[in-house]
């Protein structure tokens, strides 16, 4: 993965499999530090979305789509890298638990499978309420970032 990550960002064609969802034009696939980068700058109390991301690094690489598949993957190994650095002492880190799903739910993918950022989330002041088998943001809309400039 390392050595691939080497050769990143790339920008393709949107491939025919995924041309339904998206149309015809120009995929960003990225790299783990833009993905990164766009995390780092979504202040205490804010929220972000995967979609929101793939969005801003669109706009910024002037593509019409960002790869939702290696974004996925890239934002949990941000939060796993991110908790292992917190477990070794570190303080300042990506603060990964601030990206939430489209409907403002939990990742049960993060590390503690959603207790962890339910905690962390409310220590920042977010009420979470449990809709189902899973946890979601109350009116997670008001906190979500709408400017795509971050």
């Amino acid at each position: 993965m390392e050595e691939q990550s080497k050769k990143l960002p790339r920008i393709v064609d949107i491939p025919e499999k995924m041309q339904k969802r998206f149309g015809k034009g120009k995929m960003l696939i990225p790299k783990p530090l833009d993905v990164e980068a766009v995390i780092k700058k979504v202040p205490r109390g804010k929220l972000i979305t995967q979609q929101q991301i793939r969005e801003m690094l669109a706009t910024k690489f002037k593509v019409k789509v960002t790869c939702p598949i290696t974004t996925g993957i890239f934002v949990r190994m941000i939060a796993n890298a991110a908790e292992e650095e917190r477990e070794l002492g570190k303080e300042n880190i990506t603060p990964w638990w601030r990206v939430v799903k489209n409907d403002g739910s939990l990742n049960e993918k993060f590390p503690g499978s959603g207790e962890l950022q339910k905690k962390l989330l409310e220590k920042e002041g977010h009420k979470i309420v449990c809709r189902g088998k899973k946890y979601v943001v109350v009116d997670f809309f008001r906190f979500v970032i709408w400017d795509n400039t971050l």
